[in-house]
């Protein structure tokens, strides 16, 4: 698993995060693990696949007529990009 390492946290910020953690009753370093995950996955975020799912389920699809989309489906892997 990746590590990471955070130089010159000002000391309140220290103290705020030790106090936090100690709250929540865990290390330090697993409160600023969550406070991370938190930042970069917040709750209510729209992903992508479940937003397309969510548009088959009320189109209703007939197995049949999404038999189609996998027929006309482009499987041709994509080119890198050049930038010269």
């Amino acid at each position: 698993m990746p590590m990471l390492t955070i130089r010159n946290i000002p000391d309140e910020v220290h103290r705020a995060l030790r106090v936090r953690a100690a709250q929540r009753g865990q290390s330090m370093e697993a409160e600023v693990r969550s406070i991370l995950e938190t930042a970069v996955n917040p709750e209510g975020r729209i992903r992508l696949g479940s937003l397309l799912a969510d548009f088959g389920r009320q189109a209703r699809l007939t197995d049949e007529e999404f038999a189609v989309f996998e027929q006309v489906r482009d499987r041709t892997p994509a080119r890198a990009a050049t930038f010269e």
